[in-house]
């Protein structure tokens, strides 16, 4: 029977070793393929999956280029007397030209007034001045006359508009002014402000009779 440890002294036991296992790798059949793949390379004709394919001759990869046809030298025209006429005839033109131009700058005063005389008359430019766009009566700002006149008179007739005005028969400001406000106060847009135009006239002339 087995008496227990004495307290204070530690317990002898057996001391355990590890065990060592042994596992078979994946890549050894891997390695055995590549191993006999080796040893047949040079017997491919009984290895399936290959089969041999002859190459091409040398003489068969190799093409023969057409060939250049030679380049034929252009033939110039002899110099014979045609080509001498055409140069002289051009000539003799260039100089008629030149002589044509001297004789014109030597031509004296007389002849070339005459040669002016001959051209056609160009007709001067019209000078009309343009349409007034508030009426051919249209009385502005700096007219006088009798017509003048009467505008101040018919004015003075409408109520508050040109109010002891003078007749005498000038356009100033003071008949601008008073103009503008006959147009403001009776709604008349037909003409300029301060002009006294077609509209203005028809409408001043209904009023004052």
């Amino acid at each position: 029977m087995p008496t227990a440890d004495e307290p204070g002294k530690p317990h002898e036991r057996p001391v355990l070793e590890p065990v060592r296992v042994l596992r078979p790798r994946n890549t050894d059949a891997l390695a055995e393929l590549f191993r006999e793949l080796t040893e047949n390379a040079e017997d491919t004709e009984g290895y399936e999956g290959y089969e041999s394919v002859p190459l091409p001759s040398a003489e068969a990869r190799t093409q023969e280029l057409p060939r250049v046809p030679p380049v034929l030298p252009v033939k110039r025209p002899p110099r014979g007397p045609g080509r001498r006429r055409g140069a002289v005839a051009a000539g003799a033109v260039l100089a008629a030209a030149l002589l044509g131009f001297g004789c014109a700058l030597l031509l004296p005063d007389g002849d070339r007034a005459s040669a002016a005389r001959t051209l056609p008359a160009v007709p001067p430019a019209s000078t009309a001045p343009p349409a007034d766009p508030d009426g051919s009566g249209t009385l502005r700002e700096g007219a006088t006359g009798p017509e003048v006149t009467d505008l101040q008179q018919r004015l003075r007739r409408i109520p508050d508009v040109y109010a002891d005005g003078a007749t005498d028969g000038r356009y100033d400001t003071v008949l601008a002014e008073a103009v503008a406000r006959f147009q403001l106060w009776y709604g008349i847009r037909g003409d300029e402000t301060g002009v006294y135009g077609d509209d203005t006239r028809r409408d001043l002339e209904s009023r004052t009779g």
